[in-house]
């Protein structure tokens, strides 16, 4: 019996190693396990697009509604048409008051708020799973019906200019409209989103009516729905409140081309102020340029990196002439701006607009080192994670993939294409888009002690 057992193993042990060879091999034309995708996205028959990620860990839900209605949309005499739109859905529909929606929403801890923008507004809802029915419900109701009633109509244009009123006298953003206005000149990326006290003032019930029935349509709108939620509950819920939202003809506006400038363009306000605010650009890129990363790795070491950047460096640590100073590219759908700003004692002023031009120039020239590139691609993978951290960050991060062209594997191809950028790429893309001749200066201070040379 023994010896029989014995045979039995070293049969059982040469059939091990033929099976093993044959599981190697079979593994070898298996191709690796792909990432799971961020989201589901489809184009529903009414013409929306619609992105879910299911996440069972927490039992909330978010939900942000994003429609192509944003300022760029308005033209210059209504400028804070579309924010105002926007600010309007939430103050009453057809069967509940502001009030009610308010309260509804509130006495279940949920939140429901909208917001204007450039390119576009957004509705974002966010409630416990028990309480999703009532969630669409009000998001459908402020969606669907907004009633846009005179008294709401009146009492948000008197919010907003008061808000607008505020606004010009702090400094800052004096600097920062005055920009925009001689950086984009009558494209609407040049008046403040919320408009000015005039453009308000001559706004009409009637044009925000014709403004929300024109862009307000589902095939010009994007859903991202993030959490404990399964795609049939989706779409049973997306049945029962949003079948009656029918598709529009939209007309894209007709933008006027944006030229960069060919000499320096100074800006300067008096104001009787002891620092001066600066801010110092011109045009940049689209959202959809391929150079992006690139300049956004280039921009982290120029202004972008905080404590870690070239301007830091050398105006606030080197020269003490800012607490702070930075650097950005912001890129929208239809265009961008590069931009660098400071604060420093208006006695300063000339100096430190001096050292931004002077950094501007040698990122063009003088080749960023190992350690800056390093730096720079370590932080921007690092800290990327934490842009989906959250179900209401996920759901912003689906809204802005999607309306930029990004596609769902945008986040598993974003550390490769970082991590690609070469130093040279570096140089190429300082010189091809940052412009330190032709710029826009805007300087808000004390015109007599800051004696601009520029």
């Amino acid at each position: 019996m023994k010896a029989r057992g014995m045979r039995a193993k070293r049969v059982l042990s040469g059939i091990r190693v033929p099976v093993l060879c044959l599981f190697l091999l079979l593994s070898a034309f298996v191709s690796p396990a792909q990432p799971a995708p961020l989201a589901e996205r489809e184009i529903l028959p009414n013409g929306m697009t619609l992105l879910h990620a299911e996440k069972k860990a927490v039992p909330v839900i978010k939900i942000v509604v994003a429609i192509r209605a944003g300022s760029i949309a308005e033209t210059a005499d209504r400028a804070g048409l579309a924010n105002l739109a926007a600010d309007l859905l939430n103050e009453g529909t057809a069967k509940r008051s502001s009030k009610e929606i308010s309260e509804a929403i509130e006495f279940v801890g949920g939140a429901l708020t909208t917001s204007g923008g450039t390119d576009y507004i957004t509705a974002t809802l966010s409630v416990l799973k028990k309480d999703i029915d009532l969630g669409f419900d009000l998001l459908s109701d402020i969606i669907l019906r907004p009633a846009f009633r005179e008294d709401e109509i009146t009492r948000r244009k008197a919010l907003i200019k008061s808000s607008i009123k505020q606004q010009n006298e702090d400094p800052g953003t004096v600097a920062s409209k005055a920009f925009s206005k001689a950086v984009f000149g009558a494209h609407p990326y040049g008046w403040p989103v919320d408009g000015t006290e005039e453009s308000i003032d001559r706004i009409t019930r009637q044009e925000i009516l014709d403004f929300y029935n024109h862009w307000y349509v589902p095939n010009n709108s994007v859903m991202a729905v993030v959490g404990d939620i399964t795609k049939g509950e989706l779409k049973a819920l997306l049945e029962k409140y949003f079948r009656d939202w029918k598709s529009g003809d939209i007309r894209p506006p007709l933008l006027p081309e944006l030229l960069p400038g060919n000499a320096p363009t100074v800006v300067k306000i008096n104001k009787d102020i002891k620092q001066t605010s600066i801010v110092l650009g011109h045009l940049g890129m689209r959202r959809d340029n391929p150079d992006y990363y690139a300049v956004s790795v280039m921009n982290y070491i120029l202004g972008g990196g905080g404590f870690a950047s070239r301007l830091v460096d050398n105006i606030r640590d080197n020269r003490g002439l800012a607490y702070s100073v930075h650097s950005s590219f912001m890129a929208h759908r239809h265009g961008g701006v590069f931009q660098a700003g400071l604060q420093t004692k208006n006695e300063s002023a000339n100096t430190a607009i001096r050292e931004i031009l002077n950094e501007m120039a040698r990122i063009q020239s003088d080749p960023v080192s190992d350690t800056e590139l390093s730096d720079a691609k370590s932080y921007l993978t690092g800290s990327f994670p934490l842009r989906m951290d959250s179900n209401s960050k996920i759901a912003n991060l689906l809204i802005a993939i999607e309306l930029n062209d990004l596609g769902l594997d945008y986040v598993d191809r974003y550390r490769d294409i970082i991590n690609g950028i070469t130093k040279e790429e570096i140089t190429r893309v300082a010189r091809k888009y940052l412009n330190a001749r032709d710029y826009v200066l805007v300087v808000v201070g004390d015109m007599g002690r800051a004696a601009l040379q520029y």
